[in-house]
């Protein structure tokens, strides 16, 4: 069955990456949360998008204590999500790749999340500190249409998923991946149509702004 991961939560009814957000993809009955995670001044794992916050303020130049309300830091933000699994993105490589597996580890969550990352040394990064946490590679396409390479990258690196965006994948990439035992996360689909056509090939997670409609698309 495909499963459905709310993007930075429920984003298209809550501010993207909140709690708030969070909490309203539980709500929807969503199977997974995707965030992203980057680092403060201090050094903390802050859950936001973008490097700036709306005030203008680099968050690398903030400390956590001076976030906004909005930006939880990533304790925070797992325990919102309730039992549902948490694509974790790390934004900032290789850096936080140790607070990324300090947290999941004091909260006992490796069997909840998946870390993935567009740099493939972070999340080499994080197998090497912790080989029991999931990762995955988030890539846009592939050099010169190599799917082959992308997923053996995966299979040797023991990375679990390839996050490829949507438009570049079809079933024989999904058949590819799967014979090599790498997962298909794909992202960020909000047409219910193409939700339908992605599960039908057999991609394991849609990740969508819209948990609520996509898993009415499933009829589920």
């Amino acid at each position: 069955m495909t499963a459905i991961w709310a993007h930075r939560g429920a984003s298209a009814v809550e501010r993207e990456n909140s709690l708030a957000a969070f909490a309203a993809a539980v709500r929807m009955g969503a199977d997974g949360i995707e965030l992203d995670v980057r680092r403060t001044a201090d050094g903390a794992p802050a859950v936001h998008h973008d490097a700036i916050l709306p005030d203008g303020r680099p968050i690398a130049e903030v400390r956590a204590a001076e976030l906004p309300p909005h930006v939880p830091l990533l304790d925070a933000a797992l325990g919102a999500c309730g039992d549902l699994l948490v694509n974790i993105e790390i934004k900032e490589p290789p850096e936080l790749a140790e607070l990324v597996v300090a947290v999941v580890r004091d909260r006992g969550m490796a069997d909840r999340v998946l870390v993935s990352c567009f740099d493939l040394a972070t999340i080499d990064r994080v197998r090497a500190r912790d080989d029991g946490i999931p990762t995955a590679y988030l890539v846009l396409f592939a050099p010169d249409g190599d799917w082959a390479g992308q997923v053996d990258i995966c299979r040797r690196g023991g990375h679990a998923a390839l996050h490829p965006h949507h438009v570049a994948v079809d079933a024989p990439l999904v058949e590819l991946a799967h014979q090599a035992g790498v997962a298909i996360n794909t992202w960020t689909v909000d047409e219910p149509a193409r939700v339908l056509e992605l599960a039908d090939i057999g991609v394991d997670a849609v990740i969508t702004n819209v948990p609520d409609v996509a898993l009415r698309a499933l009829s589920r």
